[in-house]
């Protein structure tokens, strides 16, 4: 298993009514943070908050590329970032224990924390289509490049890690230093991975690791 230290990039954040990071997408253009009652816009390039929507944000966020999904308590919504208008909402598979969410392979990915596990779900229907055990709580979920990444935060240690999304054995593991968390995982489709921390309202990009001989998408 491959093994680095987190290489840390920027940090953004903590923002004006925003305390906590619950979950983070990124739609190309803007990173979104759940922090409660608001799920919120900002530019990664200015570090400037855009807009903020009023709907409940518990937990994770993703972005299918049209609409943003977001964990609120027991169930999960399916809102119009246009809009912000509340289009759908199917039942969280962790019934109110669940952490991370993430868009791949055209399903949802749903991390729960305390059971240590990722369902992939079907985003109409709920319907859970696969099960993954983890060995450590699960605090984010991630697709980028056909890989699926989860983070963990269990004491004062966290990770990012990559795994199989078949078996869930552990192929990577990204460590973050001592006392930083990770409290929601999204990665930009490139080089780095927004990494929210939940109890400092703060938002890390770090660098993702390239396969040896692999080519920066920034490069």
């Amino acid at each position: 298993m491959k093994r680095s230290n987190a290489e840390i990039i920027r940090e953004y954040g903590p923002f004006p009514d925003a305390d906590r990071v619950h979950g983070v997408s990124y739609d190309g253009q803007h990173v979104w943070f759940a922090s409660g009652d608001k799920l919120n816009a900002f530019d990664p390039s200015s570090g400037e908050m855009q807009r903020s929507i009023n709907v409940a944000s518990h937990a994770g966020t993703a972005f299918d590329g049209k609409h943003l999904y977001q964990i609120a308590e027991d169930r999960i919504q399916k809102i119009d970032p246009k809009s912000g208008r509340v289009i759908g909402t199917i039942p969280a598979p962790g019934g109110g224990g669940d952490s991370g969410l993430a868009w791949g392979e055209g399903t949802l990915w749903v991390g729960q924390y305390r059971n240590r596990k990722i369902y992939q779900v079907d985003p109409d229907t709920g319907a859970i289509l696969r099960t993954i055990e983890s060995n450590r709580f699960v605090t984010g979920v991630t697709w980028v490049d056909e890989e699926l990444w989860h983070a963990t935060w269990e004491g004062e240690e966290s990770d990012v890690r990559r795994v199989d999304p078949r078996t869930g054995e552990v192929l990577e593991t990204i460590e973050m230093p001592r006392g930083v968390h990770v409290s929601g995982l999204e990665s930009d489709g490139g080089d780095q991975f927004f990494c929210g921390e939940g109890k400092t309202g703060k938002i890390r990009a770090v660098r993702r690791p390239r396969p040896r001989g692999a080519r920066s998408r920034t490069s």
